[in-house]
């Protein structure tokens, strides 16, 4: 029995998915079935995508929220502890809720399974299941861990499912092309169940097609089922209109910077209005408006004092739209990156985007087991203002210092790294 935090993490942040041989999702199943299959009790939203998925999850719970729904969210990773990944209506599950329910798996896994546990995300994502089915929310909006088909998470059917965008990422083990990697994101699609799709490439979306056809899945795709337009960029907002063949809406105002963002409300905004089509919502177009005008999310463009912007840009496609963002915020300004990344991403088309339009590069690490070492990264740049340090929070310092008043410092790359860098910078700046 699990009796602290402390002696709860230390153990399932040693769990790895690679320790155990078992065939996708039937220990899931099970372990599931001895807790009376929690994960039937909820309306989900389902969400699969390279890039996004918080940002979506994060706008859709703002605008249940303010339609007065209890939405329970699952997202990933956090930032400095793992209660963030659970929420209900923005609060994180208590130590006392995670306890009883990783208890609830303890005994389960002890008994049955000699011990051999599953993986860090399957026991949280059994947590989660566990604890949004006691609090009877009214919707539980769930974001996938790594890919799709073959996700802990997929053992639900949702009320829709949303696909956000797709990039090469991840190619061990979802594959190494466009296609390959979208059959993965496109197991979450079910039968005759709606998919929201934000993706852009053409090999990805007709895959994603073929699987909605055969299930019989009405899809909507950003684009073509409906659209944004007018596109203003503000340095603390930003406008657009949105269109779908029934609903038009004008000058709508999104708090978070980018115009990957905007299509990430759109792929929210489309979702509601399916869900309400289909008579699972009530809401109002004034409470999409005025969510969307509030919502942000931490690390995501997150911009901190003295032109300090923290982005977890931790693919190519990420990093894209951080420099596209940066040019439509920030136009015209020197921009000096911070960058670090664990091993298992695609870093030198990345970096050759920030070689393009930087002032300076710095090269780091963080003290993960599959941190990418700060020499390697800088050796993949062709930058001539390029260093290198294995301490962080060296390199920050230094970059702080010696930054110019109207110079822009971005620290980008691992998720992992930016939780780090921002309890740093938030102690120091309030």
């Amino acid at each position: 029995m699990f009796t602290t935090m402390e002696q709860c993490t230390d153990f399932i942040f040693k769990l790895k998915a690679v320790d155990h041989k078992r065939a996708p999702l039937v220990m899931m199943r099970e372990v599931l079935a001895y807790l009376d299959n929690p994960q039937n009790q909820l309306k989900v939203i389902h969400l699969a995508g390279s890039n996004g998925k918080g940002s979506t999850v994060n706008a859709l719970r703002e605008m249940l929220e303010g339609a007065s729904y209890k939405v329970g969210a699952f997202t990933s990773p956090h930032l400095e502890c793992v209660n963030e990944r659970i929420t209900i209506n923005g609060v994180q599950i208590p130590d006392a809720q995670f306890l009883q329910y990783m208890n609830a798996v303890a005994h389960i896994v002890e008994t049955h399974y000699n011990g051999d546990y599953p993986s860090f995300f399957e026991v949280i994502t059994l947590i989660m299941f566990q604890y949004f089915a006691a609090a009877h929310v009214d919707f539980a909006l769930i974001e996938t861990g790594l890919g799709g088909r073959l996700d802990a998470t997929n053992v639900i059917t949702p009320l829709v499912s949303i696909i956000t965008t797709i990039s090469l990422e991840h190619t061990a083990f979802l594959g190494d092309t466009y296609a390959k990697i979208a059959f993965e994101k496109a197991g979450i699609i079910k039968e005759d169940v709606p998919v929201i799709v934000g993706v852009k490439n053409e090999d990805a979306l007709a895959v994603i097609r073929k699987v909605a056809e055969e299930r019989h899945a009405e899809c909507r795709i950003l684009g073509e089922d409906f659209k944004v337009t007018t596109q203003q960029q503000y340095e603390r907002m930003q406008h657009f209109d949105y269109e779908n063949q029934e609903v038009q809406m004008q000058d709508i105002v999104l708090k978070m910077a980018g115009l990957h963002q905007v299509a990430n409300a759109s792929l929210a905004m489309t979702a509601m209005l399916v869900l309400q089509e289909k008579g699972h919502v009530k809401i109002s177009d004034t409470t999409i408006r005025k969510a969307l005008q509030t919502a942000q999310w931490a690390g995501r463009f997150e911009q901190v004092a003295n032109n300090i912007v923290l982005d977890g840009a931790h693919n190519s496609e990420g990093t894209a739209a951080l420099i596209q963002t940066l040019k439509d915020v920030y136009p015209n300004r020197n921009y000096n990156f911070i960058y670090a990344a664990l091993s298992d991403k695609d870093h030198a088309n990345s970096i050759a985007l920030m070689d393009e339009v930087a002032n300076s590069m710095a090269f780091t690490q963080i003290s993960l087991p599959n941190a990418m070492p700060a020499e390697q990264l800088a050796a993949l740049s062709q930058h001539p203002q390029k260093v290198y340090n294995s301490d962080w929070q060296q390199v920050i310092d230094a970059e702080i210092q010696r930054k110019e008043e109207a110079d822009i410092l971005i620290i980008t790359g691992s998720l992992y790294f930016i939780a780090e860098a921002r309890k740093a910078l938030l102690e120091v700046v309030g």
